[in-house]
């Protein structure tokens, strides 16, 4: 059987937190619990086309995983993908094995492969 894990591009995560409800949700967290949890980095300040900071400010979010999560073994039983995977608005998080989303964290920075600590 294959080593699976996620693999996130958090260039794209816009801290909706969708996938830190759906992991509530589907492992029936209580509310100070997380299987997945989208920290804020931040602010960094916008600089205009000639390199000088404005006015505004931009801020990473990044989904960050915790010793909870399974990879939803029981939605992987039943084919499903796992709730955050599935119900991630910004589709910045790809499930499937290791060694396949391994080979693509040279594509591009600002993305990270997660697997859980039972693996």
């Amino acid at each position: 059987m294959a080593l699976n894990g996620i693999l996130v591009d958090y260039q794209y995560c816009t801290g909706c937190y969708s996938c830190e409800v759906a992991c509530q949700a589907e492992h029936e967290l209580p509310l100070e619990q997380w299987g997945v949890k989208v920290m804020q980095n931040g602010p960094w300040p916008v600089k205009d086309a000639e390199g000088n900071e404005t006015d505004n400010y931009v801020y990473d979010f990044i989904p960050a995983f915790t010793k909870i999560c399974d990879l939803c073994a029981d939605r992987q039983e039943k084919g499903k993908l796992p709730s955050c995977v599935f119900h991630c608005q910004a589709k910045c998080m790809e499930f499937g094995p290791v060694d396949e989303l391994a080979k693509r964290l040279d594509a591009k920075p600002q993305q990270y492969l997660w697997v859980p600590p039972c693996a």
